[in-house]
């Protein structure tokens, strides 16, 4: 019988304000809708790879396919199997676009480690997981300009993910509190990577650095320990978020609403434009997803849900032909 697969990838937020570029978290509404991308593949009798989109935001993609980081991550699986001396089938490719791109949910990451998953399912697993995890960073790599796994290592394994990025170790996970309902909200804009890579300074003062590094260990100590109280004073931003609030209308306001709601934290979900604001109390959560509905998304395409932490990660199922 021939096989078609079927995978989804969550969308994620990095940096959580206390870890730049070594935090990221992977959510789900708690509604149970779904907040990523999928990626179907299924054999073909045509030759090479055929890729169409479908989605929310299939609009905001590329027109040429060939142009889509889905025939990226095609071209470079391929490579990948031809290093093991393997053949690559002829296939189609359908990416389900609902993460809107430059948003700061980890929307390429999504993308790409869908795309991987459902490769590597149809061929087998013949790269396994250590081999599929490399080139999901190389191909997040082309978009972003260097490789970060701070958006792919929660969008695969689930989670909250530290990056490691020492001795093999890409990630470890962290543990997390059960009990915070994430709200996470997109306000219809976009915000480039290399835009908001580019607001920050080539420098950093010593006490700045110094308080960087002490709330980011203070906080992956507070995980561990289970110590929500000291987990939620850390999480402060000095790295980015100083100078990445003027590219984001409405932040300081939606911060300064979150905190009179005694928010655990509220900040800029990876560069942005989305932001998060964390909460234990599930009705001051509701109290800020109205609110930011009313006063934070500016347009048609935005959108905001509350969440918890997918634990999973990313899945693959066979779906019938």
């Amino acid at each position: 019988m021939t096989k078609a697969f079927r995978a989804y990838a969550p969308a994620s937020a990095a940096n959580l304000s206390v870890g730049f570029d070594l935090l990221g978290v992977a959510l789900k509404p708690i509604n149970g809708a779904p907040l990523g991308d999928f990626v179907t593949v299924r054999p073909s009798a045509a030759a090479g790879c055929h890729v169409s989109c479908s989605g929310r935001f299939a609009h905001k993609l590329p027109a040429d396919p060939k142009k889509n980081i889905v025939y990226e991550a095609y071209l470079l699986y391929k490579k990948a199997l031809t290093e093991l001396g393997q053949g690559m089938l002829n296939l189609e490719l359908e990416l389900e676009k609902n993460l809107p791109v430059c948003s700061g949910l980890g929307s390429s990451a999504a993308s790409v480690v869908a795309a991987v998953c459902a490769l590597d399912a149809i061929h087998g697993n013949a790269l396994g997981e250590e081999g599929r995890v490399k080139l999901m960073g190389q191909l997040e790599g082309r978009i972003s300009g260097s490789i970060h796994y701070d958006n792919v290592a929660p969008c695969y394994f689930g989670g909250l993910q530290l990056i490691i990025g020492e001795n093999g170790i890409i990630s470890q996970s962290l543990n997390v509190f059960k009990d915070w309902y994430w709200v996470s909200c997109f306000p219809g804009i976009k915000v480039s990577t290399s835009a908001a890579r580019a607001i920050l300074p080539a420098q950093y003062r010593r006490q700045d650095v110094i308080a960087y590094a002490r709330r980011l260990a203070a906080f992956v100590h507070a995980c561990h320990c289970g110590n929500e109280r000291l987990a939620a004073s850390c999480m402060q931003d000095v790295i980015a978020e100083p100078y990445r609030a003027q590219l984001i209308p409405g932040f300081d306001l939606a911060r300064e609403y979150g905190a009179a709601l005694r928010a655990v934290a509220t900040g800029i979900s990876g560069s942005g434009s989305s932001i998060f604001s964390v909460f234990t109390d599930k009705a001051a959560a509701e109290d800020m997803k109205e609110w930011l509905e009313r006063n934070f998304i500016a347009n048609e395409d935005g959108f905001c849900h509350i969440c918890a932490v997918d634990e999973e990660g990313a899945r693959v199922e066979q779906i019938e032909v």
